[in-house]
């Protein structure tokens, strides 16, 4: 019976999680690159899928990376970096019936001599109608807001060329539990640009000066902020000895490379 029970369970959570995100937006990320004073246009598209006619609210709002790389979701206008009231969106309330789009326009009015790097988020958001008795009182705007969607604003000049980071603090962080090596290391964003950077893990026996490559990750990087990444070597592949162990960071080809340093014995 217990396996019964979990199994409708299951079923009736994928109907809810289905029909509670029945529309499709496109794009999910908008890229503006507005001068100082100057306004964009960009357009996202939603389509609704469900079989009944559904209401669309577009709101704003903000985030903030972690040293994860983890997007910590905010209200609009509270961050440092936030561009929400630079945005306007035109419509911010709709309806569509079934298998209808719309184009909504998003413009991103930057102020005047202000080059910094900034970034939003825009919610695409379901609505239903509510009774005197289910209206919820925080919202008092007699709708509910079920399944949502998130875009992401992004809004850096093309004058704005202040691409710089760091990599540094390569330390061993592997559990006796564990099947390979793994090591950590700090990356400092302290430019002003968004950076899809690299890093490699490169071994170099100290004896041979033979080098071992390890597959590289990929992060995103955010003005002023740090982020720790993890880096694994699996720990039977290189031969015993000593080998100087370098973490480097690629963070676009028209910049120098960083790295840091450890030196690690191989039993």
């Amino acid at each position: 019976m217990k396996k019964k029970i979990t199994l409708i369970s299951i079923v009736l959570f994928n109907l809810f999680s289905l029909n509670a995100q029945d529309f499709e937006v496109a794009p999910v990320k908008l890229n503006f690159s507005a001068e100082p004073g100057e306004t964009q246009s960009k357009t996202i598209t939603i389509r609704n899928h469900a079989n009944r006619k559904t209401a669309f609210v577009v709101t704003l709002g903000d985030f903030q990376p972690d040293s994860k790389g983890n997007k910590k979701k905010m209200k609009a206008n509270t961050t440092k970096h936030s561009c929400a009231n630079w945005i306007s969106i035109s419509p911010a309330f709709f309806e569509l019936n079934p298998n209808d789009e719309k184009t909504i326009t998003v413009n991103m009015q930057v102020p005047v001599d202000d080059y910094s790097t900034r970034w939003a988020m825009i919610y695409i958001k379901t609505t239903q109608e509510q009774t005197a008795f289910t209206a919820d009182k925080e919202l008092r705007a007699g709708v509910t807001v079920s399944g949502r969607i998130a875009v992401l604003v992004f809004q850096s000049p093309k004058s704005n060329t202040n691409y710089s980071a760091t990599i540094n603090n390569l330390i061993e962080v592997t559990e006796a539990k564990d099947t390979i090596r793994k090591f950590t290391a700090n990356i400092d964003n302290v430019g002003d640009k968004i950076m899809q950077c690299k890093v490699y893990l490169i071994a170099s026996d100290l004896l041979t000066a033979e080098e071992t490559n390890f597959d590289p990750i990929t992060i995103e990087s955010y003005p002023k902020s740090s982020q720790t990444v993890e880096l694994k070597m699996p720990k039977n592949l290189l031969p015993s000895g000593k080998y100087a162990l370098a973490a480097v960071l690629d963070f676009g080809s028209k910049t120098n490379l960083e790295g840091t340093q450890l030196l690690i014995t191989v039993p």
